[in-house]
């Protein structure tokens, strides 16, 4: 690594650290962006193990009625069958 780019990094990093120093509303603000920040995470997190598992419910519920049809039978197609020519209706 380039020495140069070490030193201008902790250049900046001091200078940030002395700025929240002086103004420590700034650093209340930072550390309250980076707690809701977690906060999200964790809800996110969490929002999307519920789905998982209800989706994985929903699935096991629909098994029961996939392996019923799978037992049904299914009559073949009588194509063959003749149906009796159509007469029309007496009339009086």
């Amino acid at each position: 690594m380039n020495p140069g780019i070490v030193e201008e990094g902790s250049k900046h990093v001091g200078s940030f650290m002395d700025a929240m120093k002086r103004e420590p509303l700034s650093l209340a603000l930072v550390i309250m962006n980076l707690c809701l920040l977690l906060f999200f995470y964790v809800i996110l997190i969490r929002v999307a193990d519920q789905r998982k598992e209800e989706i994985g419910l929903l699935y096991a519920d629909k098994k029961d009625v996939r392996e019923l049809l799978a037992k049904c039978v299914v009559p073949e197609r009588r194509s063959s069958l003749s149906l009796p020519p159509i007469r029309p209706l007496p009339t009086e």
